[in-house]
This record gives structure tokens, sequence and C-alpha cells, in this order.
């Protein structure tokens, strides 16, 4: 860990103060989704200008100009390898392998999607027909059509274009989680804290959920009862190569209030309950060694009541409370509560968010 020196205690009171697819492959028209997510806004929002520079000429004309490469030409088509099929833009984790097969229509097909509410549907009337349009959750790319003729158990067929996929094979995995590390936190209500910690330089995922209870796989509505014992939480996946876990913890003690029991602002209760949920003994040092020096340095009037407890069990919360700020961002508690903390993050971190 970092070695920390006076100049942590000027760090914390600054960041205190700013406190053709339709007419080749998939002719027919589909039936509705049972998963209708239409209007769900993307969390990555770019300018076309921005798109052009990022993707090439024909990966912009199918992502974003819902455009449609020919049939049987795609790349990823005949693929047999192991991995996973991530979103060409952003990499939002689409699906696996094992959810691929072969449907003889020209396109890469699967039978579902990855859990997490990776994709969002809407309706599609262009062509004279009425489809279902799948575009990634994350940066609304366009991806393809959704059918309900698929042959195994689901029924479903996810039609994808290549051009809106990147394969990441099982190799390329194992080399790539070696970078990766996991935290969870909770820091008051989870929308908040996934807001800030989504514009992280080096933060991978984030997912709202819920740890530290007794109750298996609550519900939002058990966990606000306050029986559950369990706290709002977050879990962040970050690349070890681009942040670290001192500036993952210098975040969480800037965008929350950890001297406040068991409450952040109006939210009262254990769920709302300051706490660092540890896998390892380096980050319980970690996290006890930056609350000592907070503590000495007296950075807050009030001592810090933050728990630092052993990891056991994330529970992911419902979809509609991933990724609730950008999807939600007119709602008075997002204008209100959630925008003010963001803003703070923003000039604190200024030189830390992702591009």
């Amino acid at each position: 860990m970092k070695t920390y020196n006076k100049s942590i205690r000027s760090y914390y009171l600054v960041a205190i103060v700013f406190l053709g697819l339709a007419l080749n492959a998939c002719g027919q028209a589909s039936t509705s989704s049972n998963k209708k997510t239409a209007g769900k806004t993307p969390q990555i929002q770019k300018t076309d200008e921005e798109w052009k520079k990022e993707l090439t000429e024909d990966q912009y004309y199918v992502l974003r100009q819902q455009g449609t490469e020919a049939a049987f030409s795609g790349e990823l088509l005949m693929n047999k390898e192991k991995g996973v099929y991530k979103c060409a833009a952003c990499g939002n984790e689409l699906f696996t392998d094992d959810m691929k097969f072969d449907s003889h229509c020209g396109w890469p097909s699967f039978d579902k999607e990855i859990k997490g509410g990776k994709i969002i549907t809407k309706e599609d009337y262009s062509h004279g027909m009425r489809r279902t349009e799948i575009e990634c959750a994350k940066c609304g790319g366009h991806l393809g059509h959704l059918f309900d003729d698929g042959p195994t158990e689901t029924g479903m067929r996810y039609c994808v274009n290549s051009l809106s996929l990147e394969f990441v094979s099982q190799k390329e995995l194992k080399t790539e989680a070696q970078k990766m590390d996991t935290i969870t936190l909770g820091g008051g209500c989870y929308w908040c804290v996934e807001a800030v910690y989504e514009m992280l330089e080096g933060v991978v995922k984030v997912e709202s959920g819920f740890s530290g209870g007794t109750v298996n796989d609550p519900s939002y509505k058990q966990v606000c009862t306050g029986t559950t014992g369990h706290a709002e939480v977050v879990q962040i996946v970050y690349d070890n190569t681009k942040t670290s876990l001192d500036e993952i913890l210098k975040v969480f003690f800037t965008v929350h209030d950890p001297t406040t029991l068991n409450r952040q602002g109006a939210d009262a209760g254990t769920q709302y309950r300051s706490v660092i949920f540890y896998r390892n003994e380096d980050q319980k040092k970690t996290a006890m060694s930056i609350i000592e020096a907070l503590q000495k340095e007296k950075v807050y009037s009030n001592p810090i009541v933050t728990q630092v407890d052993a990891f056991k069990k994330f529970y992911i919360a419902e979809d509609y409370h991933q990724d609730y700020y950008s999807a939600n961002k007119e709602e008075p508690y997002c204008k209100l509560v959630i925008q003010p903390k963001i803003e703070k993050f923003e000039k604190v971190f200024k030189d830390r968010l992702k591009k």
C-alpha cells in the first residue's frame, strides 16, 4: 500500500469541501420479447463524431446506424472457440460460447444472453414488418434482432451481426482475469455509489446488490425493511493495472459520510451502513490503514464508523436497480441526491475520469 503522509489531511479536506437484417436473415416477423426494456438510457453516451473515431466504418454503420452486414460474411459466424462475446463498441459482455448455436440464417445466433440486463429491446417497424430489435444496454449499439423461433429450450434466437461483437477467447480471458480485482462497498444508497464508480478510470464493472445479511437472495423490498441484515452495496471489478484499491477507497471516503451510523442523509437503517467487505488480508490491511490515517489526521470532525467485514456473499439487485442513475436522470432523487455526489467526484477526481 502507498505510504500516507501529512498531505492526506489536505487531500480529504478538499474532497469534503467539494462534497438489411430485416430483409435477408430475419425476414419473418418476431413476437414481442418478454423482457421489454425500451426507453432505458444507455450508460455510455457519445456524439456521432466520437463514435466515428472509435469504430471502423463498417462497425459504425451497423452499431450506430442500425445497419446489417451481408449474410454469411461475418467472421464470427462459424466461430466454435470457447470464450465470451462482447459489444464491439463498449466491451459489455453479452453472450458466452455455450449460448451460441448454428441457425443457418447467415448471422451468429444465440439462445440467451448473459444475465444482468446486458441487452435492451425495442419494437422495430422498419421494412414494413414488426420485429424486436436488440441493443447493447451499456452503449445503445445496435446488435440485431430477437426472435422466438430458436431450437433450444429457451425458444429464443438472438440474431446478431458479427460486426457488433468482439470475441475474447478463454485463454485471453484468463490473462485478463489476472489483472482484475473485486471489492464490495456499502456507502448508503447503491444508486449513488454505483453512478460514481461507473465514471472512474480502471473500473470494469459495477453492480448494485446486497451483502452482509442472513437472508438468501433477498429482494429490494425485503432489504428495505431493515430486517435481513444486508447492506445496499456495489460490487466493483477493476483493472489493477489502471487503478488500485487505494484509489477505490479514496473515492469511497470522498463521496459518502463514513461518520453517520446506519445513515446517509435522509436514508436511515442498517441497510445504509458504511461498510467495506474485504476478500483477503491485503484488502483488509489497506482498508484499516486508510481509516487509521483518516482518524489520525482528523479529516472528519466525528469518528469514522465504517465497518470492515469479511466478504461472504453478494446478491445482485433486480435489473431496474442497475445503472439506475443513467436511466432516471430526470427523477427528483437523481437530481437532488445523486447529481451532487457526481459533481463532487468530478471535481476532486477530474484527472481520473473515464475518457
